[in-house]
């Protein structure tokens, strides 16, 4: 399979995920080999924290209040071991990204890092629920110089629309998906675009808890979807898809 070229301002993150262990210590102040082993555990202490701690009813709180540093080492973790699908992932947005971009649920910060060096985009507005992943993502863009090209926010601000919107991994850990859906029609350009993924299963061993799974749920959102966004072809062999705006 021919290999798909990579424009030159996203080589930083094929070298060291923008520098994303670097970023990782120096903002929690940790030494290298303590830095390995939390990021070993990241994911076992996030499963154990979501058997012990969640509940649907208290979702928001349990992403904003509970899941503290153990949060950056879970996503951590994933980010460094699984770059082909997150490469593909950054090239669908170089593709489509232009304008103002809100980049909902940013997490440990790799895609509005990579959307903000995208030439045609003007802002992105970077918006999650966690103050220490805001923190985080706060201290990684004025080490990359992003500090003026990057918005941080906890809830998508009133009044503003947006020509591309992005929401990785965040659909399935919503109580309710749909309204998402319906919110970010709303707050779309009439050209705009959203790129989105979901894994709506709880693990072959129950190790995501925090995953929404409901038959009905899930049918609801497929519905929304359906009416309310017609989907952009992209060559990329992955989960994430681009959808156009559409009623």
């Amino acid at each position: 399979m021919t290999k798909i070229s990579v424009p030159p301002f996203l080589s930083s993150y094929w070298t060291d995920s923008f520098n994303l262990k670097e970023h990782l210590q120096g903002f929690l102040h940790l030494d290298a080999e303590t830095l390995d082993l939390k990021l070993e555990a990241g994911g076992q202490q996030m499963a154990k924290l979501g058997h012990k701690d969640f509940d649907w009813e208290e979702a928001a709180a349990f992403y904003r209040d509970k899941v503290g540093e153990v949060y950056l080492f879970d996503l951590g973790a994933w980010h460094l071991a699984s770059y082909d699908y997150i490469e593909y992932t950054l090239l669908l947005i170089v593709d489509h990204a232009q304008g103002r971009v809100l980049d909902f649920g940013g997490g440990i910060g790799t895609h509005p890092i990579a959307t903000a060096l995208c030439p045609k985009v003007e802002q992105v507005f970077y918006c999650d629920i966690n103050p220490i992943n805001r923190d985080f993502v706060h201290y990684r863009t004025e080490q990359l110089g992003l500090n003026n090209k990057i918005t941080f926010c906890q809830e998508i601000p009133p009044q503003e629309t947006f020509d591309i919107i992005i929401c990785f991994d965040v659909l399935e850990h919503l109580p309710d998906p749909s309204q998402q859906l319906l919110q970010f029609h709303q707050v779309m350009e009439p050209e705009g675009k959203v790129i989105l993924n979901w894994c709506f299963f709880k693990g072959v061993n129950q190790e995501h808890p925090f995953h929404i799974d409901n038959p009905q749920v899930v049918d609801t959102f497929f519905k929304t979807i359906q009416s309310n966004f017609l989907e952009v072809f992209h060559p990329y062999n992955m989960t994430a898809r681009c959808y156009r705006k559409w009623s």
